[in-house]
């Protein structure tokens, strides 16, 4: 029974500490669809449910909950969970500067034999993907124990500072897919309101108070995708710049505690 707690509290630190992207994608999803179930429940029936929930449609009450709106808030919460596992990652880069890897006052400097305990103290903290500051720590000194030359310790620096900024960038390409596909299904949904609108006119009597609704429903889905785009950018925008400080914050801290205090003039 111990174990199994101990597991729990093991798993749980994992997801909190370096989530996994399949595991917070499932979490979101189902996050989604009791998010649409609880609003459904609460304001189905009232204006706000036709706007945000398209509960009252004629198109899509065969298939109900299945509207576009419905579609969109789940796509809403899978787009916080991508940026919920880049918070965290970013957190997580960020505490590796207060780890204390290098000295931090005004007087050490390092030699040659130094690097050696530093480098170990880095060792399996970083992999391809996460663990920017200790790997810069680690690739710097791998640099100047093979060639003693602090020029080509910083060029190593800023080669790796491009790629690690370059990966960053990369990891955000599904956020701002989700981001842009929000919005297309706003459209779509109300290109299909419109069709659907036209489709059931009847021109030699045409029902004026029920095209007007039908157009509305029509525009709704257009108004829900640019609101939850909006609170989707404006995280993003947060969240990745979060992320590339600790980037520079990691370039930094080895520049100034690392390279700064390299010692040429001896072992």
């Amino acid at each position: 029974m111990n174990n199994k707690n101990s597991n729990s509290r093991g798993n749980n630190a994992a997801l909190w500490e370096l989530p996994s992207r399949l595991t917070v994608l499932g979490i979101s999803f189902i996050a989604g669809c009791i998010f649409v179930g609880v609003l459904w429940h609460l304001i189905g029936d009232t204006m706000a449910g036709i706007i945000l929930l398209d509960s009252k449609s004629e198109l899509f009450k065969p298939v109900f909950p299945i509207t576009i709106q419905n579609i969109m808030h789940i796509q809403f919460f899978i787009g916080l969970g991508e940026l919920y596992v880049r918070w965290r990652v970013s957190t997580r880069e960020q505490n590796f500067i207060k780890q204390g890897f290098l000295p931090e006052d005004d007087e050490t400097v390092l030699q040659f034999s130094n690097l050696g305990d530093i480098r170990r103290q880095t060792a399996n903290r970083f992999d391809q993907e996460h663990g920017f500051l200790p790997s810069l720590i680690d690739l710097c000194i791998l640099q100047f124990q093979s060639s003693r030359s602090i020029d080509q310790v910083v060029s190593v620096l800023n080669s790796n500072l491009e790629l690690i900024a370059h990966r960053v960038d990369l990891r955000y390409s599904m956020i701002r897919y989700i981001v842009w596909v929000i919005p297309t299904f706003g459209f779509i949904g109300t290109v299909i309101g419109i069709s659907y609108t036209l489709a059931i006119v009847d021109p030699a009597a045409p029902d004026l108070k029920k095209l007007t609704e039908s157009l509305a429903v029509a525009f709704n889905t257009t108004l829900v995708a640019l609101l939850l785009s909006a609170v989707l950018v404006f995280l993003l925008h947060i969240v990745q710049r979060i992320e590339e400080q600790s980037v520079n914050s990691a370039g930094y801290y080895t520049l100034r505690n690392l390279i700064n205090r390299l010692y040429t003039g001896g072992n």
